[in-house]
C-alpha cells in the first residue's frame, strides 16, 4: 500500500524487503492506523531515510526468518518505522515482540506502538507514580485508552479527556474522571503528569492544570507547533516540560524501550490488567476509509488493518 501522490492511498507491488544479519522476517497479519500515517500521506511527514515509502509504524505476524532468538513460525508483533502497510516486513530484532498470552495475532498488531509510547512517555520521562494524578488528553486513541489502563495499574489517579459519548468507555478502562474537551475546562486537574497529544493549542492551560512539581509531556502536535510559554508560572510550579517523539529515536533507543515494554507492560496484558483496544479491524485494501475514521475521531481504541 503506497501513497505516490500526497494524500492518496493506492494498492502497488514493492519488492520483497531484505533483512539484515539482525533483522527479522515477519509475514505480516495486520497492521494498526496511527496518526503519524495520516501525517504521512499528507507529505508532512516523511519516513526516515532507511524506512519503506508506505506507511506502517506496528505490525503483527509470524517469523519467516528469525534473528538472535527469533525462530521462524513465531507469533510477533513488531514497532517498525515504517512499512507496515505491505504483506512482508523486515524489523531489527530488538524491536520484535512475543504476542501477549491471550491475545490473538491480529488484535497484536494494535500493541507495539501504543506500549512504547505511553510506556516510554509515562514512566521513562515523567515517571508517575503510585497515588499520583494523571490527566490524559485524548484519551479515546489508542495511546489514550492503553495509558489509561497502564496508568491506573501503576495506581494512579486518572483523569481523562475525550468527547462526552466515549466517557462510559473510559469509566470501564479505569478512568476515575472523565472531561469532555469542547465544554469542560481542565485547568484546575492539579495533574502531577499530563500527556499531550495537543502541543500549542493546550500548552498554557496545560502548564495551569499542573500541580506543584509536574511534569508536562508532549506526544503530538494536533493543536500546532508554536505557543507562548508562561515561563513564570512554570517556576512558580517547579514544572518541567518535556517533548517525545518515537519514530525518530536511534535503534538503541528503541531497543532499550521495547525491552522496558516487554518486562513492565507484557505481564499486564498478559494477566488482564490491560485490555488491548480495538475499535474495528477493515482489511487493507480499505486503508483509506480507516484513515478518515482516525481523522474524524470517530474510534475507541486502534483501528486494525488485516492483511491477507
Amino acid at each position: 500500500m503506497t501513497n505516490p501522490a500526497k494524500g492518496e492511498l493506492v494498492p502497488a507491488e514493492v519488492p520483497d524487503p531484505a533483512p539484515g544479519e539482525d533483522e527479522v522476517l515477519v509475514r505480516v497479519a495486520a497492521t494498526a492506523v496511527n496518526r503519524a500515517d495520516l501525517l504521512q500521506v499528507g507529505g508532512y511527514y516523511p519516513p526516515p531515510k532507511d524506512a519503506p515509502a508506505w506507511p506502517g509504524l506496528e505490525c503483527s505476524g509470524t517469523v519467516l526468518r528469525g534473528a538472535g532468538s527469533w525462530q521462524p513460525d513465531a507469533e510477533v508483533c513488531a514497532l517498525l518505522s515504517g512499512g507496515g502497510y505491505a504483506e512482508l516486513v523486515a524489523v531489527p530484532e530488538a524491536q520484535v515482540l512475543p504476542v501477549p498470552a491471550g491475545v490473538d495475532v491480529v488484535t497484536a498488531a494494535g500493541l507495539p506502538e501504543v506500549a512504547c509510547t505511553v510506556w516510554s512517555n509515562l514512566t521513562q520521562v515523567a515517571g508517575l507514580r503510585s497515588g499520583e494524578t494523571v490527566l490524559i488528553h485524548g484519551g479515546g486513541s489508542g495511546v489514550g485508552t492503553f495509558a489509561v489502563q497502564y496508568a491506573k495499574a501503576l495506581g494512579a489517579r486518572v483523569v481523562a479527556t475525550a468527547r462526552a459519548a466515549k466517557h462510559d468507555r473510559l469509566r470501564e478502562l479505569g478512568a476515575d474522571e472523565c472531561l469532555d474537551y469542547t465544554t469542560d475546562d481542565f485547568t484546575g486537574v492539579d495533574a502531577d503528569v499530563v500527556l499531550d497529544i495537543m502541543g500549542a493549542s493546550y500548552l498554557g492551560r496545560n502548564v495551569q492544570a499542573l500541580a506543584r512539581g509536574g511534569r508536562l509531556v508532549v506526544i503530538g502536535l494536533q493543536g500546532g507547533t508554536r505557543a507562548e510559554l508562561d515561563l513564570g508560572a512554570l517556576l512558580a510550579k517547579r514544572a518541567t516540560v518535556a517533548a517525545t517523539a518515537l519514530r525518530s529515536r536511534p535503534a538503541a533507543e528503541k531497543a532499550e524501550i521495547v525491552a522496558g515494554v516487554r518486562r513492565d507492560v507484557w505481564p499486564l496484558l498478559e494477566s488482564g490488567a490491560i485490555r488491548p483496544v480495538v475499535d474495528r479491524v477493515l482489511p487493507l485494501a480499505e486503508a483509506a476509509t480507516a484513515h478518515r475514521l482516525v481523522a474524524a475521531s470517530e474510534h475507541v481504541g486502534k483501528v486494525l488493518l488485516k492483511v491477507g
